[in-house]
């Protein structure tokens, strides 16, 4: 009996693609974003047909939620996305100077030791 696949990992099938585009399954932030606004499309419509009682402006407010909230989703998660990989990238290259210098003539850490040791 095979194990599941693990969500990250591709399981060999067909990858879900939204419009035959948007590839679901492989791109940051885009299950959420779109989950998101077609929350925010029923409850932009929804309402605006509860306060108005008029079918085909509600489909329009509908529609506009839907685009707002998954705009809006998108920018906010890929903001963070990207803020999150260059503070990965920060902290590999400090570790891989760490490594790099440790116990050698320029080490930052070494340096300091002596001076303080020296007073």
């Amino acid at each position: 009996m095979a194990a599941a696949p693990e969500p990250g990992e591709p399981d060999g099938g067909k990858p879900f693609k939204l419009l035959g585009i948007l590839d679901v399954e492989n791109i940051p932030c885009a299950r959420d974003s779109i989950l998101y606004g077609s929350i925010g499309s029923v409850v932009a419509g929804l309402g605006h047909f509860l306060l108005t009682s008029r079918i085909r402006r509600s489909c329009d407010v509908g529609v506009g939620g839907f685009i707002l909230v998954t705009l809006g989703c998108w920018f906010h998660c890929r903001y963070n996305y990207a803020k999150l990989r260059i503070q990965e990238r920060i902290a590999r290259e400090g570790i891989k100077n760490k490594i790099l210098y440790e116990s050698t003539h320029l080490d930052p850490e070494r340096k300091q030791t002596n001076g303080d040791s020296g007073n």
